[in-house]
């Protein structure tokens, strides 16, 4: 599935990825391939996910950190979207 994380800065993030964890406003969830249609407001945490293959710009690389094939990006607030296999968060 493809994760495309975008601020009010730029897109950070456009990347296969195999799972991903996000702060949901009733607690942390995760998505995998194929889940359902979802649309959720995200609070102050911290989204985690996993790919063999994931591509992060240069640019962008000191704001994730990143073991054992886990990537982590702090966020203040946010909304995300997931369908058709592609999730879009839009972050603070």
């Amino acid at each position: 599935m493809i994760l495309e994380i975008v601020t009010p800065e730029a897109t950070l993030l456009n990347s296969e990825v195999e799972s991903v964890m996000v702060p949901g406003i009733n607690g942390e969830f995760q998505m995998l391939n194929n889940h359902a249609p979802i649309v959720s407001l995200l609070v102050e945490g911290t989204v985690r996910f996993k790919g063999g293959e994931v591509k992060i710009e240069e640019a962008f690389e000191s704001k994730f950190t990143n073991t054992k094939e886990e990537y982590a990006l702090p966020i203040k607030s946010g909304t995300i979207e997931m369908k058709e296999n592609k999730i879009i968060i839009l972050a603070d």
